[in-house]
């Protein structure tokens, strides 16, 4: 892979020299903004596609302005450090509560608590990623869900799952459950602590 940082000045496009007049634009050059000005270029070749090329340009940028445009002249902002400490990490457990909304983003994060079995769910846009904090439950994934019934846009839900494979969770688990797929909580353990990070 190779990485280029040229300033301004010296920012010469090789097209030009192609013979009979042919040239190949390529993804992965990305310019250098400072107060609104182009003060130089990062140039990517040699990633697994022209996508990562641009993308560790866009990246490579950043570091030095804070802000790139992308090669079709969209802005690129970074997005601010979130940070919840642990009083309200432990409130909104205490109530199974959304953490971060998805609002300007495309991923939420449920501090979720379950008390006792809940109803099989499908989420149609949403991938859920879930880590195990406290207790035990038993989850299916997959299969039918049974009587269901749509309560919201891009939410169904149903009274159980016919079929699926079963799994014990524990403390430490990790499941990824991709949008689309039946999932149900048909027993917990007590108090079943989870974080869901939603990603649509």
């Amino acid at each position: 892979m190779s990485l280029l940082i040229e300033p301004a000045a010296s920012m010469i496009t090789a097209m030009v020299a192609l013979p009979d007049g042919f040239f190949t634009p390529l993804q992965g050059g990305i310019p250098i903004m400072v107060d609104g000005q182009i003060v130089g270029g990062v140039g990517v070749s040699g990633a697994a596609s022209a996508q990562q090329d641009e993308e560790l340009a866009i990246a490579g940028a950043n570091v030095f302005s804070g802000d790139a445009k992308t090669s079709d002249g969209m802005q690129m902002s970074r997005a601010p450090v979130l940070f919840f400490d642990k009083e309200q990490v432990a409130t909104s457990f205490s109530k199974g509560a959304v953490l971060l909304d998805g609002t300007g983003r495309n991923y939420m994060v449920h501090t979720s608590r379950r008390d006792k079995p809940g109803l099989a769910e499908i989420h149609t846009l949403d991938t859920d990623i879930i880590y195990v904090m406290d207790s035990t439950a038993t989850f299916v994934t997959g299969g039918t869900a049974v009587e269901t019934k749509e309560i919201a846009p891009n939410e169904i839900r149903g009274s159980r799952i016919e079929g699926g494979d079963t799994r014990q969770l524990v403390k430490g688990n990790v499941i990824i459950v991709p949008n689309g797929t039946p999932h149900w909580f048909k027993e917990v353990g007590g108090t079943f602590l989870y974080y869901t990070i939603k990603v649509r």
